[in-house]
């Protein structure tokens, strides 16, 4: 399997920050199931040309079109995601919490199967607290990022608005939440 160097340092940190924050050990997939899973994070146009990635950072298959998806982790609830460059780039500072470049454009992520539970309102938060505004459920959505934080003042941050909705307002890694099905 090929490597990709950049890709294998967002991997790896998504890898490690899944883990941390497990309720319970991963169960070993094959690569088959892997790539079944990281696939169905995204639209079928999208995943078609995609590069899959496991957890390591090992090409599971070479793709063309400048998205990398990665099954699901270890955290609850299926999470797999596809990002394109600006989310990779992005996930990379998140994960090493490290200052955001924002992209020269809008960037889009998938996660069609939803996401693991998180705050709505913390980056960095890894369980519920008072103040944290604590998302069990975070159904099928696609992310945007925008290449001006300004861009996203218009937008509400309440995630049950019933529409697109800024998750992590506030803070450099504030990014658009729309929902494309049952929320929660």
């Amino acid at each position: 399997m090929k490597r990709n160097p950049s890709a294998t340092l967002v991997a790896t940190c998504i890898t490690a920050a899944a883990t941390v924050l497990a309720a319970s050990p991963a169960i070993a997939q094959s690569t088959e199931e892997m790539v079944k899973s990281a696939l169905s994070a995204a639209p079928a146009e999208i995943a078609a040309d995609a590069t899959v990635m496991d957890g390591s950072g090992n090409v599971l298959r070479e793709g063309t079109n400048g998205y990398t998806c990665f099954p699901d982790d270890p955290r609850p609830g299926n999470s797999p995601m596809c990002l394109d460059s600006g989310w990779m780039a992005w996930a990379d500072a998140w994960m090493n919490r490290k200052p955001v470049t924002l992209p020269q454009q809008i960037s889009f992520a998938y996660m069609l199967q939803g996401d693991a539970p998180t705050s709505n309102t913390d980056p960095f938060a890894t369980e519920p607290t008072a103040d944290n505004e604590w998302l069990e459920e975070i159904g099928p959505h696609l992310m945007v990022l925008v290449p001006d934080l300004k861009m996203l003042e218009g937008f509400t941050s309440d995630p049950d608005y019933g529409g697109p909705y800024v998750m992590w307002r506030g803070t450099e890694f504030a990014h658009l939440m729309i929902p494309v099905g049952e929320m929660h």
